[in-house]
């Protein structure tokens, strides 16, 4: 499942590895064929969308900035 109207290289289809519940907000780490992609959602989505370890999700990236340092 892709959605159609979104640019595919920005489309990341995954499964919860972890979810780090906060008052506010959480961390969920999904784990793709590129790597884990970690996202911050407010924990009341989380609860709303019933995510949890293990639920198959697509994550989309959206960035209005790349920072890159030298190494």
């Amino acid at each position: 499942m892709s959605i159609k109207s979104i640019n595919a290289r920005n489309q990341f289809r995954g499964r919860i590895k972890e979810i780090v519940s906060g008052p506010v907000v959480s961390e969920l780490d999904i784990e793709t064929p590129a790597g884990i992609v970690t996202s911050v959602i407010t924990s009341r989505s989380v609860a709303e969308l019933e995510l949890q370890v293990g639920t198959e999700v697509i994550a989309f990236v959206k960035a209005t900035e790349v920072s890159v340092a030298k190494l």
